[in-house]
């Protein structure tokens, strides 16, 4: 993101993500644009934003707290969306997002609200999926689906597949995960998203995560070039070779996505295809 809270963002994004098995990718920049332009919130806070990840983070973990005809356990999202052990950055995305004033003149079939949660205007991190591959997608439906609707749900993946703006890696040759819970999302009183009967929240794992990894290396070479806040660090127990160990890393995150990106098939050797 451009703006951020944080002078030191740049170190401790690319200081951490070793940490985890899978990460799911949000920004604050992109919520903010979210709420400004989706939800019509005119000067989004911190609060709006934080009410719109716990949306996210409800329907992550939907499965634990209610039955479903589908449910997807929170292992599954490991198994299924990381095919190969560093490419494990998901990016989250959410539809419907309308607000209040909105919803009593709106209505979304299932196949809207896949098309939807597609758009880059819905996705929580600013990157351009158009301009990357998908790799794995997780659909989380929540709502009062009909019991026609997983025949519904897989007819509006299957027009998705053939749209020439969403491009799909060509060895992944199922892609999709689908979780499906009837218990309709809440929303508080005073929540900016409006109360709808249908939702889906998207994790799907695209090459065009590399784009924001790019950005925060630019950031982050810029600042320790000069060494900047560095001394910080070093003073709670950090030794400075992890700086290069951290920026190595992610460089070889971001070749690995650019390798699977070709598609071409002339790499599948270095996967044991």
């Amino acid at each position: 993101p451009t703006v951020s809270t944080s002078i030191v963002e740049p170190y401790n994004s690319l200081l951490t993500p070793h940490l985890n098995d899978v990460c799911f990718m949000m920004d604050n920049e992109a919520i903010f644009e979210v709420c400004r332009d989706k939800l019509k919130v005119e000067w989004p806070t911190y609060h709006n934003l934080n009410k719109l990840i716990a949306q996210a983070v409800s329907s992550f973990t939907g499965s634990l707290r209610f039955d479903g005809a589908l449910n997807v356990d929170l292992n599954e999202f490991q198994t299924n969306l990381v095919p190969f052990r560093n490419v494990r950055f998901p990016i989250v995305s959410m539809a419907p997002l309308i607000n209040r004033e909105r919803v009593a003149h709106t209505s979304y079939n299932t196949g809207q609200v896949v098309n939807e949660v597609f758009e880059e205007k819905n996705q929580l991190v600013n990157c351009s999926t158009k301009q990357g591959l998908y790799m794995a997608c997780c659909m989380l439906f929540r709502g009062n689906f009909e019991s026609n609707s997983s025949h519904e749900i897989n007819t509006a993946i299957a027009k998705i597949k053939t749209r020439k703006d969403m491009h799909f890696v060509d060895w992944m040759p199922t892609g999709f995960k689908v979780g499906l819970n009837n218990c309709t999302p809440r929303v508080f009183p005073d929540d900016d998203m409006a109360a709808v009967t249908r939702t889906c929240t998207m994790l799907s794992n695209s090459t065009a995560v590399q784009q924001p990894w790019l950005r925060l290396i630019d950031k982050f070479q810029r600042m320790f070039t000069k060494r900047a806040f560095v001394h910080w660090y070093v003073g709670e127990g950090l030794e400075e070779a992890e700086f290069d160990v951290a920026l190595a890393n992610i460089q070889a995150l971001i070749d690995e996505y650019d390798l699977l990106g070709k598609d071409d098939g002339a790499e599948e050797d270095d996967y044991g295809f």
